[in-house]
């Protein structure tokens, strides 16, 4: 009896070990199942996600392109209008010019109708010829700032004078511009062309 007792307890026993058994089996494969299907979802995410990207790059590439050539547009118009700028950049001041030259020709035409000048039709000339040049002076002066200025008397400044001659004087103790010879231009406060002149030096 007690034999048989432990027969069944051994059969018992087997029986659980085998259930167990085959429970760590199928709990086992059953992870091994839930592994392969996460790692075939996982690499599925991984290929769109790398797609995803791909297309984003193809994207910022395009962008890219065709910001370069409107930027290689821009750099090129921006070149264009500045060479334009300098080419033109004194379209006003030769305007000016131009009304003065029309001037000048109306005289010339005039003088050239005269059969004989008298002292009467010169004196005309020559205020004629004086009015345009005065206008064309205050033109430069006025509205382009070109400004020309008298040395005579002054003392003698190297940035501002050019000595063609020299004398000696008792009366003078530093040497001073005795006469203009050819008249200096300042534009806008900077001397452009230094006056050339004749000096007066101390003996």
């Amino acid at each position: 009896m007690a034999n048989e007792e432990c027969k069944e307890e051994e059969r018992v026993v087997q029986t659980d070990e085998t259930l167990a058994e085959q429970t760590e089996t199928n709990v086992l494969q059953s992870a091994d199942e839930a592994d392969t299907e996460i790692v075939e979802h996982a690499s599925l995410d991984d290929a769109a996600h790398i797609e995803r990207l791909e297309r984003q790059v193809e994207e910022l590439k395009d962008q890219y392109l065709r910001k370069a050539a409107d930027f290689e547009n821009f750099r090129k118009r921006m070149n264009r209008e500045k060479q334009e700028a300098i080419e033109y950049a004194n379209t006003g001041l030769l305007l000016d010019i131009i009304q003065v030259m029309d001037d000048f020709e109306r005289a010339l035409k005039s003088s050239e109708t005269a059969d004989a000048w008298t002292v009467k039709d010169f004196q005309a000339f020559h205020e004629g010829v004086s009015m345009i040049e005065k206008r064309l002076s205050s033109q430069l002066e006025n509205k382009w700032g070109l400004k020309r200025f008298d040395s005579a008397g002054e003392i003698f400044d190297p940035n501002r004078h050019e000595a063609l001659m020299m004398e000696k004087s008792p009366e003078v103790s530093e040497a001073r511009v005795a006469e203009d010879l050819v008249k200096g231009y300042t534009l806008k406060d900077r001397v452009i062309r230094p006056a050339k002149v004749k000096v007066t030096m101390p003996e």
